[in-house]
């Protein structure tokens, strides 16, 4: 008997550097590093007539991401005339523990993962840039306020800058004319391009243990109406700034500068914060930050906040502050992670 061909994909996670709740709006930038833990899913032949999906990602997750990226595979076949057999698909996670997440873009992995391995076994060829549309038309059609930038660390991997396109565009030209069509025109605002990782510096990622919904909170904000006053065009002209002056100190190698650019994104979001009251920074965040800090390095939470994971920039040749901030962290209820850049996207695979 001839075993059945099978493709394997992997996606990594990702961490905000710069830019969160700004990014959201078409056109602003931010930077996101892609981290070296990731989604595998595997795709096999379905025994039956339906897709089956086996996965460990837990019951938290929102399995619909992975419904939905099935979904849009098969409506780019059937523009080609081509048919979408059933599926069987194993999915693993690396950015989950016991079922809670990390808050390192799981659902942006896994859709990019599972797009990326169903295209693959039906014989679609994706570019990175065909890829990351394809998923960001699948996130978009569950959640239109989420910017993309997960889908986009996660495709290119390594450190990015990204500007989020319009997504309400996108979704209405691939209902009018067809995913293809929405593969090949030009998105307004859409901007993705690889950045150098920071010089003499190192990342140190830390959990506080409690998930939070990235959803939930954007959408919070997107209810209110902060989104249309002032102080919010201000914060997105300062996020602007700060971003663009954070990429340029990345470009140029300038790691000081850079760690100015951190603290600014933490103040602006901890301004944000005030005015809103979001609850972006908990007890465990703001600790995080000032424990790294008080070594002469920047930190700030890392995605919309609320729990999840915070980051920090440090000396990379001071490794006893290394130690220290991750003590002191501990004892703070900050679980440091080992977790380090991923410098390109995962390998892939096929058997």
């Amino acid at each position: 008997m001839t075993p059945r061909r099978t493709v394997v994909r992997r996606a990594p996670g990702k961490l905000f550097v710069a830019g969160e709740y700004a990014v959201v709006e078409p056109g602003t930038p931010a930077i996101l590093v892609a981290v070296d833990r990731e989604v595998t899913v595997t795709v096999s032949e379905a025994t039956g007539a339906d897709t089956v999906v086996s996965t460990d990602l837990g019951p938290r997750t929102r399995t619909p991401h992975v419904s939905a990226a099935i979904d849009t595979v098969g409506r780019l076949l059937t523009e080609h005339g081509l048919p979408a057999p059933p599926l069987h698909l194993s999915i693993s996670s690396q950015l989950h523990e016991r079922g809670r997440k990390f808050g390192l873009g799981s659902s942006g992995a896994v859709t990019v993962a599972t797009i990326s391995a169903a295209a693959a076994f039906c014989g679609l060829a994706l570019s990175h840039d065909h890829l990351f549309r394809l998923a960001l038309l699948t996130t978009a059609r569950i959640d239109p306020n989420g910017s993309g930038g997960d889908l986009a660390a996660s495709t290119w991997g390594g450190w990015i800058a990204y500007r989020s396109p319009d997504r309400a565009f996108a979704l209405d030209l691939a209902r009018r004319n067809g995913v293809g069509e929405a593969l090949r025109t030009e998105w307004p605002g859409l901007d993705v391009r690889r950045l150098p990782p920071p010089e003499g510096l190192a990342l140190e990622v830390g959990w506080t243990g409690t998930p939070a919904s990235t959803t939930s909170l954007v959408s919070d904000l997107h209810r209110r109406t902060w989104r249309c006053s002032a102080a919010h065009r201000e914060f997105v002209t300062a996020a602007t700034d700060l971003v663009g002056a954070a990429t340029a100190a990345l470009e140029r190698g300038d790691g000081p500068h850079l760690l100015h650019q951190i603290r600014r994104a933490r103040h602006q979001l901890a301004r944000l914060d005030d005015q809103v009251g979001l609850g972006i920074f908990t007890t465990e965040l703001t600790a995080l930050c000032d424990v790294a800090e008080s070594v002469g390095g920047a930190a700030k939470p890392s995605g919309a906040g609320g729990g999840d994971c915070g980051i920090a920039l440090l000396d990379a040749e001071a490794p006893r502050d290394a130690r220290h901030v991750r003590e002191r962290w501990a004892a703070a209820g900050v679980r440091p992670l080992t977790i380090r850049p991923a410098t390109q996207r995962i390998e892939e695979s096929s058997a």
